[in-house]
């Protein structure tokens, strides 16, 4: 498919939504793209289900952009409730408790973590992604402080589109998978 128009965002609505999630999850998947293209567009390193996306929904609606009825990109909203629903992620919420953002500690601020960022091969460099933390920032500015996320350092095209929307880098390490960089979003101004 081939842009259009520009896509709306807006907040997930509808359980066909999330299964168009998990279709464009799948197709981004690391071990699904090759190396090239893991280099030149990105990859995505955690499979959901749809019963774990429906709970997360409940909790907290994740944020989509659409072409008419067509899901060409999504950021999902994971708030800390949610930790217990993915436990390969498990280590990371257990890292986030211990580290601080702008000399407070990150617990005491109201923070969910963007679970997962794509968008689709077609869309990719028409805005998307930053349409995409707009939304996020309009959507739950008012319940949220900020929004934290961690990044494979050798997804460089992740790395800079974060970095282009505003994420600052708290802290970097490394597990037995790759080397990671956690980065933080305010969605306020006063958040900090």
């Amino acid at each position: 498919m081939t842009p259009s128009t520009a896509p709306r965002t807006c907040l997930v609505t509808r359980r066909e939504e999330l299964e168009q999630i998990l279709q464009l999850q799948a197709a981004n998947l690391r071990d699904h793209v090759s190396a090239e293209q893991a280099v030149s567009q990105g990859f995505l390193t955690v499979a959901h289900t749809l019963d774990v996306l429906e709970r997360m929904h409940a909790l907290a609606p994740s944020v989509i952009a659409k072409d008419g009825e067509t899901l060409v990109g999504y950021a999902l909203v994971m708030p800390v409730e949610a930790r217990a629903f993915v436990p390969i992620l498990e280590p990371m919420f257990q890292l986030l408790e211990t580290l601080s953002w702008h000399g407070r500690p990150l617990s005491e601020y109201r923070y969910y973590v963007m679970g997962q960022v794509c968008v689709a091969e077609a869309w990719r460099g028409q805005g998307v992604f930053d349409a995409l933390y707009r939304e996020h920032r309009a959507s739950y500015e008012a319940r949220f402080d900020c929004t934290v996320t961690e990044v494979a350092t050798r997804n460089t095209r992740s790395m800079r589109a974060h970095l282009r929307a505003g994420f600052e880098p708290i802290k970097t390490y490394r597990d037995a998978t790759d080397e990671w960089a956690v980065v933080v979003l305010g969605l306020r101004d006063d958040a900090r």
